[in-house]
């Protein structure tokens, strides 16, 4: 599966945040889409703004909570934003202690340098992208 053109509003979002941060972020996006495209039951995805950043939807099937893209105020860390009425944050703390940073229940937070780690990355985005189908009774 090949990652899609990147819509304009997307890139001068991802424009608008230092350079270091965007460039993590080109490399979680690729990471979402190739995580969606492994899963039957996700679907496409939806690319577009929300609250001015980078947002990931299941809009046609459903299956998962919104992944967004962004920076935390006053964190010099690339964030992947969850809804924070999920379990989502607390569960990939609980997988991954050391693996990542988190801010309260809502973000996982990636140093801009350094080797992103892919699988462990793409277990979360799959639990993301599958909320829904496991809350309502599928498991992976």
């Amino acid at each position: 599966m090949t990652t899609p053109p990147l819509p304009r509003e997307v890139s001068r979002a991802l424009n608008a945040l230092p350079a270091p941060i965007g460039r993590r972020l080109l490399q979680v996006r690729e990471l979402i889409f190739k995580t969606a495209a492994a899963h039957d039951d996700v679907g496409p995805l939806t690319e577009t703004l929300k609250w001015g950043e980078p947002a990931y939807v299941t809009e046609k099937t459903g299956s998962g909570s919104t992944i967004r893209l962004g920076r935390l105020k006053g964190s010099e860390n690339a964030a992947i934003l969850f809804n924070c009425r999920t379990t989502l944050v607390d569960t990939f703390r609980e997988r991954f202690p050391d693996q990542f940073g988190y801010r309260q229940t809502r973000a996982l937070l990636l140093p801009v340098t350094g080797k992103l780690p892919k699988q462990e990355l793409a277990v979360c985005l799959s639990l993301a992208l599958t909320y829904h189908l496991d809350r309502r009774g599928r498991h992976l």
